[in-house]
């Protein structure tokens, strides 16, 4: 894309670009280079039709950037792309009110008055607007104020006080915008486009041309269009924009990937499985596109309170009129305002609270939903694929006959040999365990196979059977009886058995059970620290396994054996006692229980039905993003509750100097916005976890200091 750079300092480029950039795809273009590793924040100025750059120098070269800018195409950009922010808020009034106060004492005093009220005009007509549209607001009151003065042909307190409120107005805007930025830096758009294999050709497509079943060509630098399973090539590739992992991970045949990764070395074919709309990428975009739509109960408050502290604001001015007859004092009591730092710093607040969360591969659905995640006091867990993981693993290789002569290692070779033929959760287990120990293939004569039952096939020295116990006990007439014993150790804790025998009796037993998540026992207990005091897991496996693994965790409450359309009415009457529940599951048939809940939270790996049914989705396949989820809701709340206390104390305060005659309008501005950007900017800083409170690392892709002394540069 064509450019010319009009200023530059280290770290920081202005360039010019072509007005159809500016005409609707300046979000496309910020985040195109905002996915380059260095860059910082890309801002676009569509009436000059010009964009800043800021970049760290010491990550990235000006080349580099200039390079990246000048691969933008953008004819590429599909119907897909991502709605354009709003525009910078305008400058001119800011700097037409310091000409102003500059030129002023310059002016004949018939000048002035001109002068002045063209500089003050706006704001005056604003005011009178809003009085007619929407009654009374602040608009109307810093009309007052400002008219109060010129009236009183006190032209230059007049624009010094328009002055301070257009500086406050525009630091506020800022402000806004940023906390609304930080969410959209997560919302990449669409790829630009992709390589296709085309009969014998490579084409280049845009990336909602790609269908599904080809294959797409990704090199490196290019980002991944398609949700799709590497058929070949190996590579390094940086998923951080769609899950929050800064660290990037090798892929190759036949891994998984996601669209809106970043190929970092390497290079990959991949089959294109979900395109387009339906893409990963695509579907966290329209999530956190909803969450900038929901409006919580705090939020609905705040502006409720925020609006009826303007009828406080003029009341207060009326009683020191009608006891004083000081148009000053009622001027400074205009210019104390509420309802900014109460209106903008709750949705400021939880914008950052929803980036933080969003950054941690955590996605919430709005600021009602975080509300409800920092009330709840129960939370209640689907086992599998929540506290475990999907997949089995092999605890125990156990030889029952010691006659065979078969070690426990050439058993579990013998077993996976056979077991390799079939495609059911427990075979998979047991090949990848002899894959593991790198255990030789055992050759074996025809498999057969007998579903929901087990297998047999022809070894050397005569016939295997593996299988259920029913299976090989009722069907092939060999016992394990004699093994009691040792089968009700195993079976008490928790594991699945895999039973083999031969003709003449029993062999050996491979126990099998989920794999429990490394990190479950810390988040529970992290959970608990956090104000969660009961936690409870629903499992359709038999009791004593549920409650093996109930009191490995040391779980409140166990529920085993339980079919899936109940799973909601656990969570109804959990409610019928009062309590406050959550519920975090995986499947389909999760759906009914994660909306019955107060909060639904599905797992990175759940099914769509579960994710599309959740009020939250861990894109982190971390059960400690849950611990941090409940951290950040509720240190966002509390970073609400202490705007509003300092708001309400120290405008209180501000109001009583101003009724008093102890503080002039200008100082009643200044001390009023100063407060308010100070709520803003800690709105803006948002909640942190204790870990980096305490400094135990910095995964933020998008530096908070950074994004705050942008929002005041």
């Amino acid at each position: 894309m064509p450019y010319r750079i009009l200023h530059e300092l280290p770290g920081r480029m202005r360039v010019r670009v072509q007005p159809t950039v500016c005409g609707g795809l300046t979000e496309t273009l910020r985040s195109w280079l905002e996915m380059l590793d260095g860059v910082e924040e890309a801002r676009v100025n569509v009436r000059a039709c010009t964009l800043v750059i800021q970049f760290d120098p010491q990550q990235i070269s000006r080349e580099r950037v200039l390079d990246r800018l000048t691969a933008f195409r953008p004819r590429s950009t599909t119907e897909h792309d991502l709605t354009p922010e709003p525009d910078d808020p305008a400058i001119t009034p800011l700097v037409r009110s310091v000409l102003t106060l500059v030129l002023l004492p310059l002016l004949p005093s018939s000048a002035q008055r001109v002068v002045t009220f063209l500089n003050i005009g706006a704001k005056l007509l604003k005011g009178a607007d809003t009085l007619i549209n929407q009654g009374v607001k602040i608009e109307v009151l810093d009309a007052l104020a400002v008219g109060l003065s010129a009236s009183r042909g006190k032209l230059y307190t007049a624009n010094v006080t328009d002055f301070l409120l257009t500086l406050g107005e525009y630091f506020e805007v800022r402000t806004q915008q940023q906390s609304d930025r930080l969410l959209r830096r997560l919302l990449r758009p669409q790829p630009m486009a992709a390589w296709v294999e085309r009969g014998d050709e490579l084409i280049q497509v845009a990336s909602d041309q790609v269908r599904t079943g080809e294959i797409i060509v990704v090199g490196v630098g290019e980002t991944i269009s398609v949700d799709g399973q590497v058929v070949a090539g190996v590579a390094l590739v940086n998923q951080a924009a769609v899950t929050g992992e800064d660290v990037p991970v090798a892929c190759e045949a036949p891994k998984r990937v996601v669209a809106g990764s970043v190929l970092i070395e390497g290079r990959l074919r991949i089959k294109a499985i979900r395109v387009g709309e339906d893409t990963t990428a695509a579907r966290i975009s329209r999530f956190i596109r909803s969450s900038l739509e929901q409006t919580s109960e705090t939020q609905r408050l705040a502006d409720v309170l925020a609006d009826n502290r303007v009828y406080l604001t003029l009341g207060a001015a009326g009683a020191v009129y009608a006891l004083t007859r000081d148009l000053t004092r009622v001027q400074s009591v205009f210019l104390v305002d509420y309802s900014c730092a109460l209106k903008l710093g709750t949705p400021v607040a939880f914008k950052s609270g929803l980036y933080e969360a969003a950054r941690r591969g955590i996605l919430i659905k709005g600021g009602e939903a975080m509300e409800r995640l920092a009330e709840i006091d129960t939370l209640v867990f689907d086992k599998t694929g929540t506290l475990t993981y999907s997949a089995l693993e092999v605890t125990d290789v156990v030889v029952l006959d010691r006659s065979c002569d078969y070690s426990e290692e050439a058993l579990l070779a013998l077993v996976a040999s056979v077991e390799e033929h079939a495609s059911h959760p427990l075979s998979q287990a047991v090949v990848e365990a002899a894959r593991e120990r790198d255990l030789q293939h055992i050759s074996h004569g025809e498999v057969d196979y007998l579903v929901a039952h087990g297998l047999s096939a022809e070894i050397q020295g005569g016939r295997i059977i593996v299988g259920s116990r029913h299976y090989i006990e009722e069907h092939e007439g060999i016992h394990f009886s004699a093994h009691a014993s040792r089968l009700a150790s195993l079976i008490n804790d928790g594991k699945i058995l895999l039973y083999i025998a031969n003709e003449r009796g029993p062999i050996g037993l491979i126990a099998l059970r989920d794999t429990l998540r490394a990190d479950a026992a810390a988040a529970l207990s992290r959970l608990r620290t956090l104000g969660i005091d009961r936690l409870v897991m629903i499992s359709g496996d038999r009791r004593e396994k549920a409650e093996s693994l109930g009191r490995a965790l040391r779980l409140d409450d166990v529920h085993a054996e339980v079919r899936p359309e109940e799973k909601a009415e656990l969570v109804k009457a959990l409610q019928r006692e009062g309590r406050r529940v959550g519920f975090v599951g995986d499947g389909i048939n999760d759906g009914p229980a994660l909306v019955a809940a107060d909060i639904g939270i599905a797992m990175s790996g759940g099914a769509d039905l579960a994710r599309a049914s959740a009020d939250i989705v861990l894109t982190d396949d971390r059960l400690l993003a849950l611990a941090d989820a409940r951290e950040i809701a509720l240190g966002t709340l509390s970073v609400i509750r202490t705007n509003f206390n300092a708001t309400v104390g120290i405008n209180t305060a501000i109001m009583a100097g101003a009724m008093m005659g102890r503080l002039s309008p200008a100082a009643s501005a200044l001390l009023h916005n100063g407060t308010t950007l100070a709520v803003l900017v800690n709105a803006l800083r948002g909640a942190r976890i204790v870990g980096e409170r305490e400094g135990e690392g910095d995964a933020t892709p998008i530096s908070k200091r950074t994004a705050i002394s942008n929002t005041l540069a």
